[in-house]
C-alpha cells in the first residue's frame, strides 16, 4: 500500500504521509480538528461517526454514508470525504440540517451529526422518499433521546413537502 496518498476532505486536497494502516478516519478527523463526528461505539453500530464517502461514478461523485470509526485512512486514497461541518453553505443550513431543526429531531445532540449525514446522503431536491427508504437510510443510526418520530418527520420534510402531506 502506498505510504503517501491524497484525498479530498470537505473540498480541500489532503496529503497523507506514512500513516498507520490501522488509523481510523474518525481518529484522523478528530486529531485534525474536525470534531463534528462523534465516537459512540467504535464498532460501526451506532452511526454517531457517520460521514459521506464519495467515489467517481460516470463523471459525477456519488456519496454514501460510512462509519468513520471502522474505516481506515488508507482507504481514502483518491476519494472524497464530507463531514457534517461542511454541509452548510454561505450561512444556510443544508436541507437535512434545517429539517432536523424544524422537526425537533435532536435532544442531547450526540447522535445528531450522524443522523444529519445519513439524511444528507438520502436528500434529493423535490424527492419524497417513502417510509421504507427512510428506514433503510436511518438503519445505521441510533438515538437514545428523541425516539425516531421527529427524525423520520425531518427525513420526509427534506424534499420540500411538509411531513404531514406525505
Amino acid at each position: 500500500m502506498a505510504t503517501t496518498f491524497d484525498f479530498t476532505l470537505n473540498g480541500e486536497t489532503r496529503r497523507v504521509v506514512d500513516c498507520s494502516p490501522t488509523l481510523t478516519v474518525l481518529q484522523y478527523l478528530r486529531h485534525h480538528g474536525w470534531t463534528g463526528s462523534k465516537e459512540g461505539c467504535a464498532e460501526g453500530d451506532c452511526g454517531a461517526c457517520t460521514v459521506l464517502l464519495g467515489d467517481l461514478v460516470d463523471d459525477h461523485v456519488a456519496y454514501r454514508p460510512v462509519n468513520a470509526c471502522i474505516l481506515f485512512v488508507p482507504a481514502l486514497n483518491g476519494r472524497e470525504l464530507v463531514t457534517v461541518e461542511s454541509l452548510s453553505k454561505n450561512g444556510a443550513l443544508h436541507p437535512a440540517q434545517q429539517a432536523m431543526v424544524d422537526h425537533h429531531g435532536s435532544q442531547c445532540g450526540f447522535c445528531t451529526p450522524g443522523f444529519v449525514m445519513s439524511l444528507a446522503a438520502l436528500y434529493e431536491p423535490g424527492a419524497s422518499p417513502d417510509d421504507a427508504t427512510i428506514n433503510d437510510a436511518l438503519a445505521g443510526n441510533l438515538c437514545r433521546c428523541t425516539g425516531y418520530a421527529p427524525i423520520v418527520a425531518a427525513a420526509k420534510a427534506m424534499g420540500g413537502l411538509p411531513a404531514a402531506s406525505r
